[in-house]
C-alpha cells in the first residue's frame, strides 16, 4: 500500500514548498498533481484541510486499488448461489459441521452436503436420481464409475486408515483397552472377536469402500497374524460377504455402538476421532490407510453381488466435480459449476486441509489424476499453490 510522507521544519508544513520547487515533468502521477494543486490553490478553508481531503482520497482510491488485486486473485470472488456436496458417510460430521459453514463463511456460497456409501452414491449419480455439484469419495473406484459422462479427472488429497472401534461398556471392553495399550496382543483381539454373542457391526461391502476393505482385512489379518483357516468366516458371520446381520449405514454405525448395541465396529480413524470412539490401531500392512502397500493390499479381493471382483486399494479420500449441462464448457471451469470448483479449491487450500487434519485424516501430496485437459485450471492452480506451501 502506497505511504504519503510530510516534511516538516520545526513544526512548519513545508509541502508547499516541495510543490513549487517541483517541475510538472517530475509530479509522476495524479495523486502528486493533485496533491500540489490543492497545496497551492486551497479553498474556503486551510491548506491543512485540503490535505487532509487530498491524503483520505488518495487512501480511498489505493484501498480500493489493493481491494480489486486481492480479489482478482481469489477464486471464490463474485460467486453466489449454492453447492450440493454428495459425500462418504464417514465425512458427514466434519464437513456439516465444520468445512461446509467455514466454506459458506469464507465464500458466501451456501453449502448443502449428503452422505452415504461411496459406490452407492456415484449410482445414484449415474441414474440421475441425484445430481450434485461435487463428489468426495473414499477411493477412487466410485469416481472411475462416472467417468467419462459425468467427470474426467480428480484429486486424491488424504487418507484415512482403517481401526476397530468398541463400546466402553462391552464386556470385552478391557480386552481391547489392554491392545489398544500393548498389555494384550492383537491376534488375542482376532480371536476374541469369533466368540459366539460377539456383537459386531460394519458397512455394506456392496456398496461402500469401508465395508469391502473390512472385509478384506480380516482376511488380511488372518494370514498377518498366523491365525487359523476359519477365522474370518467365524469373525465376519459367514463367507463372502458375511452375515447381513453384521451390517449398518456408513451414517448411522456410529451411533449404533455408542448406543451400546454392538461391542466393536469397523471405522475410520478419523470417525474415531470426531465422535470421540475408543479404538485398536491396526498395522499399516492391513489398515488400508498407506499408498506405499499398494501392493500387500491388492493381494486381497472380493467377490460381490453380480460377479464383479475387487481388489484392496488404499482409503484415500478423492475428490472430483460433476459436470452440470447447462454449464459452458471454459478453460476456468470445464463444464463443472463455479460453486463446484471454489468447493474444491476451498477443500485444497490450507485452511480446508487444516479442518480435515484436526478430525483425524492424514493428509497426502495432492495428486491430479485424469485428463489434464479436463481438469479446471484454478483446481490446477490450487493443487500448485498447496505443494508450494507444504
Amino acid at each position: 500500500m502506497s505511504k504519503i510522507y510530510y516534511e516538516t521544519n520545526g513544526g512548519q508544513d513545508r509541502s508547499s514548498e516541495t510543490c513549487n520547487s517541483l517541475p510538472e515533468s517530475r509530479q509522476r502521477n495524479s495523486f502528486q498533481r493533485r496533491y500540489c494543486w490543492l497545496r497551492q490553490k486551497p479553498t474556503h478553508g486551510s491548506s491543512r484541510t485540503a490535505l487532509a481531503l487530498v491524503v483520505l482520497s488518495i487512501l480511498a482510491v489505493t484501498i480500493t486499488a489493493c481491494s480489486s488485486t486481492k480479489n482478482t486473485n481469489n477464486p471464490h470472488h463474485g460467486i453466489s448461489g449454492h453447492v450440493d456436496v454428495a459425500y462418504a458417510g464417514s465425512l458427514e460430521r466434519v464437513n456439516d459441521t465444520t468445512l461446509g459453514p467455514a466454506f459458506t463463511d469464507k465464500t458466501h456460497i451456501a453449502y448443502q452436503g449428503r452422505g452415504g456409501g461411496s459406490f452407492g452414491l456415484a449410482h445414484e449419480i449415474m441414474a440421475s436420481e441425484i445430481q450434485p455439484g461435487v463428489f468426495e469419495s473414499v477411493g477412487s473406484g466410485p469416481i472411475k464409475l462416472l467417468e467419462p459422462k459425468f467427470t474426467s479427472f480428480y484429486v486424491q488429497f488424504m487418507a484415512s486408515p482403517l481401526v476397530i472401534a468398541y463400546n466402553p461398556h462391552s464386556r470385552y471392553a478391557s480386552l481391547f483397552s489392554r491392545v489398544q495399550q500393548g498389555k494384550a496382543s492383537l491376534k488375542q483381539l482376532f480371536e476374541a472377536m469369533t466368540s459366539p454373542g460377539f456383537r459386531l457391526g460394519r458397512t455394506n461391502p456392496a456398496t461402500d469402500p469401508q465395508g469391502q476393505a473390512f472385509v478384506m482385512m480380516v482376511h488380511l489379518a488372518v494370514a498377518y497374524l498366523h491365525l487359523p483357516s476359519g477365522t474370518a468366516r467365524r469373525i465376519l458371520g459367514g463367507t463372502g460377504l458375511g452375515a447381513p446381520s453384521q451390517i449398518f449405514s456408513e451414517t448411522s454405525l456410529d451411533a449404533h455402538l455408542q448406543a451400546g448395541q454392538l461391542d466393536a465396529a469397523s471405522a475410520f480413524l478419523s470417525q474415531a476421532v470426531q465422535y470421540h470412539l475408543p479404538y485398536v490401531a491396526l498395522p499399516a500392512a492391513i489398515n488400508f490407510g498407506d499408498p506405499a502397500y499398494s501392493s500387500s493390499y491388492a493381494a486381497a479381493s472380493l467377490l460381490l453381488p453380480g460377479g464383479k471382483v475387487v481388489h484392496g486399494t488404499p482409503l484415500t479420500v478423492d475428490i472430483t466435480a460433476i459436470r452440470e449441462n447447462h454449464v459452458p464448457l471454459s478453460s476456468s471451469t470445464k463444464g463443472y459449476s463455479k460453486q463446484a470448483i471454489s468447493f474444491i479449491s476451498f477443500v485444497l487450500s490450507p485452511r480446508g486441509r487444516a479442518i480435515y487434519k484436526n478430525a483425524g485424516y492424514e493428509l497426502l501430496k495432492e495428486q491430479v489424476v485424469g485428463n489434464p485437459a479436463s481438469v479446471p485450471s484454478i483446481v490446477e492452480k490450487t493443487v500448485e499453490n498447496s505443494k508450494i506451501s507444504q
